[in-house]
């Protein structure tokens, strides 16, 4: 076996995860636009306001940048709860190897579809929704080493 880890993801991984996935997009910038929109708003018009458009205002304002972040920690808390906790991935010329209790499952290197590093984990995408996140916690100081081999078994 070339690397091996255990599985450990958490929730606040996967809401990393999508995060980074939300504002690196278009959705993201819109969310940006949307939320200095409302201050500046909220700033300009905020003396005038009855108490009805202020609770709006506060409202839209944390729109993006407190209420779907809940949300979403709150759905990658259900997603977490289905991930058997004694979880070990494995990586060899072969493709991935995933045991979780006395099941074990392997993915050829053909069927990835990619991977991806962030500034916290590693993502390596089994299909286009779906993957493996391995953290700078679990990776270590082999992140960028263990990158490098991912991306080479994948090219080829």
């Amino acid at each position: 076996m070339k690397y091996r880890f255990p599985y450990r993801i958490t929730a606040f991984d996967l809401w990393q995860l999508s995060m980074y996935g939300t504002y690196g997009s278009m959705v993201g910038v819109c969310n940006i636009i949307f939320t200095v929109a409302m201050l500046l708003l909220s700033a300009r018009f905020w003396g005038d306001a009855n108490s009805i458009m202020k609770i709006i205002f506060i409202m839209a304002i944390c729109l993006f940048t407190v209420i779907q972040p809940a949300v979403v920690y709150m759905r990658a808390k259900r997603q977490v709860a289905m991930v058997p906790h004694d979880m070990e991935i494995g990586f060899d010329d072969h493709g991935i190897h995933v045991k979780a209790g006395n099941q074990n499952s392997d993915l050829k290197w053909n069927t990835i579809k990619g991977v991806s590093k962030k500034t916290t984990m590693i993502v390596i995408h089994s299909t286009t929704k779906h993957g493996f996140v391995l953290t700078n916690k679990v990776l270590g100081k082999q992140k960028e080493a263990f990158y490098d081999y991912i991306v080479s078994k994948i090219q080829k």
